[in-house]
């Protein structure tokens, strides 16, 4: 009976400890790294995550027609183009697209203007560089009256080649500017911009050729030659800077249009305007100190003389174009 009891006892106290112990094990043990980044995943992130397919590149075609010559050596461009021809990724034996045929835009603008212009513009810088001398004696006697007039004069008068290019360049410039002013109101004998260019300069260049024979034969009949040397002085010099002063303008006149183009063919034309009336000045001032002259007979001179002759030609030459067109 007591040995009965104490295995009961022992039996007791033995699953009390073993009870005990499986409840600690349990307290201990740690979760899995699956649980623990199952509960990290459920508690940060809210939103499912996005699969995303990984960038495969696909296999080409396998080409089953290719051929093998062995007669052909590797190095020889024709086992090149043969590679060349079954590359799997470059269609080399596709025929060749021919590219399509465009008309060419062509552009029809003033780049022939702009190049006149530029010329003129280099050889005034040109002149002005070789012959300094000349033109600050042209200018210094054009705007202002020295003690020393009379002795310029006489080296501009000596200095014959500044002076014959300068009055090529007054013809070029003026001829330009006139075949503006003729285009502008739109009196052009011919539609050609270039040949009517070229008929103003030749134009010019008869009238003052004309202006100088007549102006010296006029002198060496009458017996005055000082008075005709002094004339066509003037005349000659304010022609010279009449085609400086007209450059800007030309520019202007050239490339410009709306009001711009207005404001400048109209102060265009008040600068020749005050020019020639100047030389008009200058030239009854020359005159009635050599030879007296009435002022009206000077005016009846500049209308005989100086405009009807330019009125006549430009009626010549309208009635020569409408019957030539």
């Amino acid at each position: 009976m007591n040995q009965f009891l104490s295995f009961l006892l022992f039996s007791l106290l033995f699953t009390n400890i073993a009870a005990a112990q499986s409840v600690g094990d349990t307290a201990i043990i740690p979760r899995s790294h699956s649980s623990l980044q199952k509960a990290d995943t459920l508690t940060k992130d809210s939103l499912p995550a996005k699969h995303i397919a990984p960038a495969i590149t696909k296999k080409p075609l396998q080409d089953t027609g290719w051929e093998i010559n062995f007669s052909v050596p590797a190095s020889s461009p024709a086992f090149t183009w043969q590679v060349l021809r079954h590359h799997p990724y470059f269609g080399f034996k596709t025929k060749p697209t021919s590219p399509t045929t465009q008309n060419i835009k062509q552009f029809a603008g003033k780049e022939l203007l702009f190049y006149l212009l530029v010329f003129l513009l280099i050889i005034f810088g040109f002149l002005r560089n070789a012959f300094p001398k000349y033109f600050s004696d042209l200018f210094q006697l054009f705007f202002r009256t020295t003690l020393k007039q009379r002795q310029i004069r006489e080296q501009l008068m000596q200095t014959l080649l500044p002076s014959l290019l300068m009055n090529g360049f007054f013809v070029i410039s003026a001829g330009l500017y006139i075949t503006f002013l003729l285009r502008y109101f739109n009196l052009t004998p011919v539609d050609n911009f270039w040949l009517l260019f070229l008929y103003c300069c030749v134009g010019l260049s008869v009238a003052y050729l004309v202006k100088f024979l007549g102006l010296k034969i006029s002198g060496w009949v009458f017996n005055m030659a000082e008075v005709a040397n002094s004339y066509i002085f003037i005349v000659f010099i304010v022609n010279k800077m009449i085609g400086i002063l007209l450059l800007p303008f030309l520019v202007l006149l050239a490339f410009t249009t709306g009001n711009i183009y207005a404001v400048s063919i109209t102060l265009s034309w008040c600068l020749v305007a005050g020019l020639l009336v100047y030389r008009f000045i200058l030239i009854f001032a020359a005159i009635r100190n050599q030879v007296k002259v009435n002022p009206f007979h000077f005016f009846l001179y500049l209308c005989a003389f100086e405009i009807a002759p330019l009125l006549l030609i430009y009626k010549a030459l309208l009635q020569f174009f409408n019957q030539t067109a």
